[in-house]
């Protein structure tokens, strides 16, 4: 591409001599009719400080701008492939176009829920996270699975383990279908808990392997990798969520079935053990848990102590530290075995035993949660993911 001028910009002191050199481009990510676009700035600035820096689509030349990478471009249309280039801006002018980026493609913010406990454990359905209603089938699991895990990134969602199996298996979240197998985890188990960056999902804990952590690279079909191990063995649906860099564990039944409150935490782009986060509000099992790029939320706890609790509860992921009251689940909506999946902005539970309820949260504002919609079929031990959230950036 070549010098464009910004509009309303003023050619009196141009000099392309001390202009920015190009960004260098990096990943643009696809959302909801939108994308983010990550560069890194130029090491030579030109003759003043970059003020800033504006993202350009291919097609139709849609633009944002912003003082630091990522830029958020909005106003894409779902369905259409998208290159983006960015440009930087000082007192002297705009600088040249950096290399495009790789294509993506912006698709309605979809909440896939799949599994559960029999006799419904194949069933997957989705709900569009943005707007509120029932769900819509979306196809059936290769493998039946209750108790299992889900992870995503911005295309692909996967499901891991379950009771009595290894099987981790995908699906094409913008393309209603059947799951497809994908490989194996390193030991079966269910009751455990999984969470994402972009590209790589990590699964923790669960009945027979209780402190192994794994690990996958989701664009690539394979066997699962040992990561490490949490803090502490635990299983029973411990609930995970995570921001782009760090997963969060929380909860769970220890080996001697001890109810636990325990949160950890791992860089998912490092192997190695979990570290020590702080503690849940109550000790208990069956949490779900789900996170924009900021906040981590865990809703629903069964305790042997406490009985079935409504408590919804948030951490912010990038600061250890103990969990917070956020709010109460619907009425008759207590205990565990939910699921749960997000965007960028709303949380939505689904599920649990014998119910086929929808709620949702909106993330940074703590308060109730609010009804949603139904799940085609009731059932419990369900898991969720999305391409919101795999895609946040």
């Amino acid at each position: 591409m070549s010098i464009r001028y910004p509009a309303g910009f003023i050619r009196i002191g141009y000099d392309p001599l001390k202009v920015p050199d190009a960004p260098t481009i990096g990943t643009a990510t696809a959302g909801d009719t939108q994308a983010s676009v990550a560069f890194t700035a130029p090491s030579n600035v030109g003759g003043s400080a970059i003020s800033s820096y504006t993202a350009v689509s291919t097609p139709s030349g849609i633009s944002a701008s912003g003082a630091s990478s990522p830029i958020t471009v909005t106003g894409l249309t779902n369905g259409t492939a998208y290159t983006f280039a960015v440009w930087a801006l000082n007192t002297y002018g705009p600088g040249p176009y950096s290399a495009a980026s790789g294509s993506v493609t912006p698709a309605e913010a979809r909440g896939v829920f799949g599994g559960g406990n029999f006799p419904n454990n194949t069933v997957i359905d989705f709900v569009v996270i943005t707007t509120t209603g029932n769900a819509t089938t979306f196809g059936s699991l290769a493998t039946a699975a209750g108790a299992l895990a889900a992870c995503a990134s911005s295309t692909r969602g996967i499901f891991a383990g379950g009771n009595g199996t290894n099987v981790i298996q995908y699906i094409t979240i913008s393309n209603a279908g059947n799951a497809v197998d994908f490989g194996d985890l390193t030991a079966a188990r269910g009751g455990l808990g999984g969470a994402s960056s972009n590209i790589r999902g990590v699964f923790g804990g669960g009945t027979g392997a209780s402190n192994v952590i794994d690990y996958i690279t989701i664009a690539s079909v394979g066997n699962a990798t040992d990561f490490g191990d949490l803090t502490v063995g635990r299983y029973n649906a411990n609930a995970a969520c995570a921001s782009p860099t760090r997963a969060v564990f929380a909860g769970g039944v220890n080996s001697s079935n001890v109810d636990l409150n325990v949160i950890d935490y791992v860089t998912i782009a490092t192997t190695g053990n979990a570290v020590d986060f702080g503690d849940l509000l109550n000790a208990g099992y069956g949490l779900t848990g789900c996170a924009s790029s900021t906040r981590g939320i865990f809703s629903g706890t069964a305790s042997q102590s406490l009985g079935n609790l409504n408590t919804i509860q948030y951490i912010t992921i990038a600061s250890a530290g103990n969990a917070t009251d956020f709010g109460d689940m619907l009425a008759g909506t207590n205990g565990g075995n939910f699921a749960s999946t997000s965007s960028q902005t709303r949380g939505v539970l689904a599920g649990a035993s014998s119910t086929n309820i929808i709620q949702y949260v909106t993330i940074a504002s703590a308060g109730n949660a609010t009804d949603f919609g139904d799940l085609t079929v009731a059932r419990g031990e369900l898991a969720g993911c999305s391409n919101a959230h795999g895609g946040l950036q």
